[in-house]
């Protein structure tokens, strides 16, 4: 039987898969930690063929814990300039038996910033980490999410995102074992242009003492148009998880969005 939080879930995806080339699911483009509001283009296949998640120490019982390891695969299937879906998977290990269920699917639909006038927000609705075992995997997170950029006179600020999001309360739980799974998360991000267009620095919070709540703090440097590297540091909200540094590499293959576009 499906949870009462899941069908938003299913009514997502299955608008994602309609409308969506064939074999593409979705895993969401994010900041360094959650997802952002931004959303792949039309017709692009955004691959991470890594993205781990190393221990920097052992966590409150004194254990070494695994490294977790990531791999997805990203692809925009709307050719509009006002509103986009994207659509992929994650490939996850690192999680003991869990490894057994190792696929999570994500949507996610947006409008970007200052689409219908100077100040309109960037808007994203989606949902993340949708698992394939009940009361294993089945995270699936649903969320809100709105950004903008601020600039006073020639000052850039960066862009400011803030949203809300809620997951399945039998798998999100804080350090007591009580239900934790619903909160808000930010981040704030720049483009560093004054040392190089190519670096980019975040500030990122999740909330619950779940998980999933955490501080991210680093950055990314685009090697080419196409090839980027982001490397961050995450502090758990929860002191009884080892906090973990981020390496994620990022691929983007503009050449096969020509197999989506009308001749």
């Amino acid at each position: 039987m499906f949870r009462q939080n899941f069908w938003p879930v299913l009514c997502i995806i299955g608008l994602s898969l309609l409308i969506a080339p064939a074999d593409c699911f979705a895993t969401a483009t994010t900041h360094i930690w959650a997802p952002s509001t931004d959303v792949q283009p039309y017709g692009v296949i955004h691959i991470t063929p890594a993205d781990v998640y190393i221990p920097v120490g052992k966590d409150s019982s004194e254990n070494r814990v695994p490294t977790i390891t990531n791999s997805g695969l990203t692809v925009g299937v709307l050719p509009f300039e006002r509103f986009n879906i994207e659509a992929g998977f994650d490939y996850k290990t690192g999680y003991g038996d869990l490894d057994n269920y190792p696929m999570y699917f994500n949507a996610k639909g947006g409008i970007p910033e200052g689409a219908f006038g100077e100040w309109f927000p960037a808007l994203a609705v989606g949902a993340y980490d949708i698992g394939t075992k009940t009361d294993k995997t089945n995270f699936n997170l649903i969320y809100g999410k709105a950004a903008k950029t601020f600039k006073i006179k020639d000052l850039d600020l960066g862009r400011f995102s803030v949203g809300y999001f809620n997951g399945n309360g039998k798998l999100l739980r804080g350090p007591n074992g009580g239900k934790d799974n619903a909160d808000v998360f930010g981040a704030w991000e720049r483009t560093m242009s004054e040392i190089s267009d190519k670096l980019w620095l975040c500030v990122e919070y999740q909330g619950t003492k779940s998980s999933y709540g955490c501080w991210n703090f680093g950055g990314s440097w685009k090697f080419s148009d196409n090839i980027s590297l982001l490397v961050g540091f995450d502090h758990y909200n929860n002191r009884n998880f080892a906090d973990t540094v981020t390496i994620q590499v990022d691929i983007d293959f503009d050449a096969f969005s020509k197999l989506f576009r009308k001749k």
